[in-house]
């Protein structure tokens, strides 16, 4: 009796093995904490890092520039090679016949500057609208090229920006607001709505982001007055935004389930927000990130959202078309795998279902 005693009390008396550990904690709440803490700091320092490369030092990589033929004097010459060697090369000459064409080219977003001849000087004139940080560089390098060159000078902003929004930010921040209230909406429809069934939780998308959209431009444009909107074509554009915004994460929802946070985050935030083109114009981007923005959400967004509020008549079909496109595979990944998805009625809680027959 007292060597069975001593021996233990079998499979329950002895260590568990390393497996067991590793099963255990797997269904703890411990595992998939520490993958959040882990992911949050990564998140952050990638966060801070895609910013600040895409922003904090903004340096030309391509401006398209029209130049108008006709009589040039030797100095409107010399100005020119001084501008395209204080831009590094990165001035891209256009050459139109008269000013009419070239400012039909500026119009059209085709070029950012026009330079021509005026007597004995040059006027350059720049596009505040297309983007400030282009017309600021463009201006300030203009007039340290003149005066080396010691030809006199003439600076025009033919398109500037409005009053309440002199930095032109205005429109990059009702676009980020769209992107992310977009994503926050489908969030919260899959925690506190998860019984919806997919269409009509691509409905409820639909409506929040009609109602979202129309939100956005009323303050900015009727509350705050920082912008004059094309109210309707605005508010359109905005509520486009957050349906794909929030259909992206559903799509990513039915993939990957809980973490696809990650995904919808890396993609619409730490890549597309600082690709957009909205807080320093694509010129100005890394030449990788000025490609990439124009195929994602929030640079789509932008873009045409710009086009419509300074450029009317002038609308291009592209940033409408990528839009499309991402809200288009986003919902027909939801719907074909909508099996997956972990909402809907047949994944009620059974302590939920037995309740609600009570």
């Amino acid at each position: 009796m007292t060597s069975g005693a001593g021996g233990g009390h079998g499979a329950h008396g002895r260590p568990p093995t390393r497996r067991e550990k590793w099963e255990t904690y797997k269904q703890s709440p411990y595992l998939p904490a520490v993958v959040l803490v882990l992911i949050v700091s990564a998140a952050a320092g990638l966060f801070a890092g895609s910013y600040t490369y895409a922003m904090a030092n903004p340096t030309p990589h391509r401006i398209p520039a029209a130049v108008v033929e006709g009589p040039r004097t030797p100095y409107a010459t010399e100005f020119v090679k001084g501008m395209e060697k204080a831009l590094d090369a990165s001035l891209e000459l256009e050459r139109y016949p008269d000013a009419a064409q070239a400012r039909a080219a500026l119009d059209e977003q085709k070029v950012f500057v026009i330079l021509r001849s005026a007597g004995k000087g040059v006027v350059m004139q720049v596009a505040g609208a297309s983007g400030a940080t282009v017309a600021e560089l463009l201006g300030e390098t203009g007039v340290k090229v003149a005066d080396t060159v010691g030809v006199p000078l003439t600076v025009e902003d033919v398109k500037p920006l409005q009053e309440g929004d002199p930095r032109g930010l205005a429109l990059f921040y009702i676009s980020l607001a769209a992107v992310i209230m977009g994503f926050l909406g489908a969030i919260q429809l899959s925690v506190h709505a998860r019984a919806l069934i997919p269409l009509e939780r691509i409905l409820f998308t639909a409506v929040y982001a009609l109602l979202g959209g129309f939100a956005i431009a009323a303050v900015v444009d009727w509350g705050l007055g920082a912008l004059d909107l094309p109210f309707a074509q605005s508010w359109l554009i905005l509520a486009f935004t957050m349906f794909t915004s929030g259909m992206v994460f559903t799509m990513f929802n039915t993939l990957m389930g809980r973490w696809a946070m990650i995904p919808t985050w890396g993609v619409m935030v730490l890549l597309g927000n600082p690709s957009s083109g909205g807080a320093v114009s694509w010129p100005l981007l890394p030449s990788l990130l000025g490609h990439i923005g124009r195929w994602l959400p929030p640079g789509a967004s932008v873009n045409a959202q710009h086009t419509a509020v300074y450029y009317r008549g002038h609308q291009y079909l592209f940033p409408y078309l990528v839009l499309a496109a991402w809200a288009l595979v986003s919902c027909t990944v939801f719907w074909v795998w909508r099996h997956r998805h972990p909402g809907g009625r047949d994944r009620v809680p059974e302590h939920a279902a037995t309740a609600a027959r009570v």
